[in-house]
């Protein structure tokens, strides 16, 4: 059965899957090294990982299945999960892909050697309505691409 796991602790669109998940009547678990407020929903789960390097991740991996979702802006974890036969998808609605996974892995590693050297600083802009649009349609794409798969 398909499920939704999101990388929680600083994912900005947790409403956006909340409604997406309801409407479609998936389950939905969050990974979050601490407790977070989360609806009063039976398809809503919170799971707390002890608070070291990358345990939500390793959580995430290991509960995933093929053609699960991943919601999380993390580029090695998406890798992760994808290898296991999961769709990844960013917070802004970029899907990740065998096809651009590579290529965000290399910016990801050239923006971290550029900010180790003190060129960038700050961090992603702040979430726009658009944004948020772009990612419930890519959701929504991607629960269909799901379906029609298995239908």
């Amino acid at each position: 059965m398909l499920h939704i796991y999101v990388d929680a602790d600083a994912c900005p669109v947790k409403q956006e899957v909340y409604r997406v998940a309801r409407r479609y009547e998936l389950d939905v678990t969050l990974v979050a090294n601490a407790w977070m407020r989360t609806p009063d929903d039976p398809g809503i789960k919170l799971e707390v990982v002890e608070d070291s390097f990358d345990a939500a991740d390793d959580w995430i991996v290991d509960s995933v299945e093929a053609d699960d979702i991943v919601i999380t802006a993390d580029i090695p974890l998406a890798s992760r999960c994808m290898e296991k036969g999961a769709r990844a998808l960013g917070s802004t609605g970029r899907p990740f892909t065998e096809d651009n996974i590579g290529e965000a892995v290399a910016t990801r590693d050239l923006l971290a050697v550029l900010r180790g050297g003190g060129e960038i600083t700050g961090g992603p802009p702040p979430m726009t309505k658009r944004d948020r649009s772009r990612f419930l349609q890519a959701l929504d794409e991607v629960i269909q691409s799901i379906r029609r798969t298995h239908a």
